[in-house]
């Protein structure tokens, strides 16, 4: 029997936490510099055996769920496996530049990039494709976030920024899915961009499109204009708080709801302050909590209105068609919050925020190499770029009204 790519990357992401609970370290080694001549010590430093262990290991994970899903890799696949992993590789080392730490921007920026400059400008050898596996590494990555979204921490994060988010999702969402339709575009766009603007950016967009299994090109697109938009936002809102007079909470509040990832809140936030930093992180908190529901939502709406024939749907077609991986995501944030004991948790932390990180990481290579700016930017993007951002301005100005309300 063959397993699905849900149920395989749910079980592959339990051999992950298993693995974290051994003490194996399952990411790349620390690195941080800020000039050539510190970068080239950093990477002498590097444990090149440790690599090469890292590179056996995460191969043979993916050789597993090749296997269950009822494909064979051949050894060639391993020369592909090398190539993207070394992109990622690379992508780590460029994250470790003071600079673009302060700025915030995460490896999966740089992977992204480096794997769109080597799509676009140079040509992706065909063994590589095999192990272009972009789903299957989103999905492990998404059911292993649910390991760091707990339930205890949603009430230290407070109800106010809770509320804040509920409110901002539900208001942006439907603002967005309502301007795609004015557009003409169709229901896939339409559905990824809103979870886009007003979840959580990234992840959002990869979760809703493995929800409707939406076209990866699409969601190329879309993962494109939130990294575009991302980096101007969190450069410039600080100041413009400042400006026009927020203060510390309200601003934090307004950044962690609008700016798009994580990388780019932290950001933002630490140019506001401790204190600015703190609501940022709460209320981006809070949207990431609600990707789950809003996953399982979408599923059910998508299930009712895209039925094939004009039969009502049943529990077992709602089944069918519902994304196991958001069940592992829920399981995942269940098991970390209510069953493990606390002292063990704290402990599978940052092995396991790392290992999310690295199948992401791998994830955005696999998307550059998969993307051809021909194919997404030509005259058809204009009207998506159109929504985003006029959605994306809305989203700044309601965030805004409803932060000063609660927090100001």
């Amino acid at each position: 029997m063959k397993l699905s790519e849900d149920y395989t990357a749910i079980l592959i992401s339990i051999v992950l936490i298993l693995i974290a609970w051994t003490g194996l370290t399952f990411w790349f080694p620390s690195i941080a510099w800020n000039n050539l001549s510190e970068l080239t010590t950093s990477i002498s430093a590097i444990s090149w055996l440790n690599i090469v262990v890292l590179i056996g290991l995460s191969f043979v994970i993916i050789w597993i769920a090749s296997f269950l899903k009822g494909e064979i890799l051949s050894l060639k696949a391993v020369e592909g496996y090398i190539f993207i992993f070394l992109i990622t590789l690379i992508a780590h080392i460029l994250t470790g530049f003071t600079p673009a730490k302060s700025l915030g921007l995460e490896i999966v920026i740089f992977s992204l990039l480096i794997g769109l400059f080597i799509s676009n400008v140079l040509s992706v050898p065909k063994w590589v494709k095999p192990v272009l596996q972009t789903e299957l590494y989103i999905k492990i990555g998404l059911v292993m976030l649910g390991c760091g979204i707990l339930f205890g921490d949603i009430m230290k994060a407070g109800s106010l920024g809770m509320i804040q988010s509920i409110i901002v999702v539900l208001v942006v969402w439907q603002f967005c899915f309502w301007l795609g339709k004015k557009f003409g575009l169709d229901d896939e766009y339409r559905t990824m961009l809103a979870s886009a603007v007003s979840i959580c950016g990234v992840s959002a967009a990869i979760a809703t499109a493995g929800v409707i299994k939406g076209d990866s090109k699409k969601l190329s697109y879309v993962i494109s204009l939130v990294l575009i938009t991302a980096i101007p936002m969190l450069l410039f809102m600080p100041y413009i708080a400042k400006a026009i007079g927020l203060n510390d909470a309200t601003a934090g509040a307004w950044m962690g709801g609008t700016i798009d990832t994580t990388g780019a809140v932290v950001a933002a936030g630490n140019m506001l302050g401790e204190e600015g930093l703190k609501y940022a992180t709460v209320v981006k908190f809070s949207q990431n909590v609600l990707l789950g529901l809003a996953a399982f939502a979408i599923s059910v709406y998508w299930t009712y209105t895209k039925k094939e024939t004009t039969e009502k749907p049943t529990a077992a077609m709602i089944w069918d068609r519902f994304p196991k991986f958001v069940l592992g995501f829920i399981l995942a944030s269940l098991l970390f919050s209510f069953v493990l004991p606390d002292d063990l948790v704290g402990t599978l932390k940052t092995p396991l925020k790392n290992i999310q990180t690295f199948w992401f990481a791998l994830a955005f290579t696999c998307i550059g190499l998969e993307t051809k700016f021909a194919d997404i930017f030509n005259k058809d993007s204009k009207k998506p770029a159109a929504v985003f951002l006029i959605a994306q301005v809305f989203n700044i100005l309601v965030t805004l009204l409803v932060a000063w309300i609660i927090f100001g």
